[in-house]
């Protein structure tokens, strides 16, 4: 049965509550972890005080401890989460394969070499000159040259969903040898600095950090939305996308460099946290029924996937691990489930 349509004036759409509803429950969820997070710690928080607290209705000592100690890194796990939720939802369209994540596709290795390559040639001295936003350039830059490199190389008279994943995977390993040479070749200290930055973590994360991840995510997020619209018809292929007279290669072009970003955006904040870009849109796709990844509710259930592995590190596991081994713990299971039924899918 087909979704009933909707008009309002020179706009259709169609309307499915599911969709809907499972995107506003994802963000309740999102928001509902984001607070017990911050009330989580050494001194614990209710969770009245601290929405009292971020209302601007809190008392002194909750304000120091949850807007200048914990907020930056919960907030941290939310932007992380939703950009690389979207990112992926973003990819895996494109690709019209669920595997094509950023971590796939090498964007997030790629970002991590070239931030890499400016915590150990040059000795830390440049991210030291640069603050807190050496990294985190770095970081983006990596990720947006990977991306077009990758890009690039698979574009063939378009962009073919498994000749991407191939040369990602390619690229990715490269990137790989890379920043495994950078770090056999490095002084001890910066290894230990850029080791601890590689396993994507939350922790120590300031207002710094946070603000450059905030401020590039929120615009490729204004862009995303408003390109939305023409992005959708691109999943029923080029011939039917130019029938409705949408510009198919520049929407395309334009989403995968948001999707690019975005990832390097994340990256730039917590280092490359594997699976959450490959789970996450492959899960709200599944909650909502569609037949492709939404973009909201992939990128809500990124902060959701993020924010709780984060919360779990932290208070359940005896010893306090980094997000990143978490979520590999997590997303290591999901690709071998996704490969298995891939390969099940053409055995039938």
């Amino acid at each position: 049965m087909s979704a009933p349509g909707v008009r309002l004036g020179r706009v259709s759409f169609a309307w499915r509550p599911r969709p809907l509803l499972v995107t506003l429950l994802l963000a309740a969820a999102a928001f509902l972890l984001f607070c017990l997070s911050i009330g989580a710690g050494d001194f614990p928080i209710a969770l009245p005080r601290v929405i009292g607290t971020l209302a601007g209705r809190g008392e002194r000592v909750d304000e120091f401890v949850i807007m200048d100690l914990r907020l930056p890194r919960a907030l941290a796990g939310l932007v992380v989460g939703i950009a690389l939720g979207t990112s992926g939802a973003i990819t895996q369209s494109i690709a019209r394969n669920p595997l094509a994540s950023p971590d796939v596709l090498g964007i997030t290795q790629g970002a991590g070499a070239v931030a890499v390559l400016l915590l150990t040639v040059s000795g830390g001295t440049t991210a030291a000159v640069a603050g807190s936003v050496g990294v985190p350039a770095a970081a983006l830059a990596g990720g947006l040259g990977t991306g077009l490199l990758v890009y690039l190389l698979a574009w063939r008279r378009g962009i073919d969903g498994f000749r991407l994943i191939l040369i990602g995977i390619s690229v990715s390993a490269l990137m790989q040898a890379l920043t495994t040479w950078l770090l056999v070749t490095a002084d001890i200290t910066d290894v230990a600095r850029a080791q601890a930055w590689l396993i994507g973590s939350l922790d120590g994360r300031g207002w710094a950090e946070v603000k450059v991840a905030l401020g590039c995510t929120l615009v490729l997020l204004v862009v995303v939305a408003g390109t939305a619209f023409q992005f959708r018809p691109l999943h029923f292929g080029d011939e039917v996308a130019a029938g409705l007279g949408v510009r198919y290669s520049l929407v395309r072009a334009v989403m995968l460099l948001c999707a690019v970003l975005l990832a390097g955006a994340a990256v730039s904040a917590a280092g490359p946290v594997p699976f959450v870009a490959l789970v996450a849109p492959q899960a709200a796709m599944r909650l909502a029924r569609c037949p492709t990844p939404p973009l909201a509710a992939s990128g809500l259930l990124g902060a959701l996937l993020l924010i709780g592995a984060d919360l779990v590190a932290r208070t359940v596991l005896p010893v306090g691990l980094p997000v990143g081994v978490v979520t590999a713990a997590i997303g290591g299971p999901f690709l071998v489930y996704l490969l298995v039924r891939a390969n099940l899918r053409r055995v039938a």
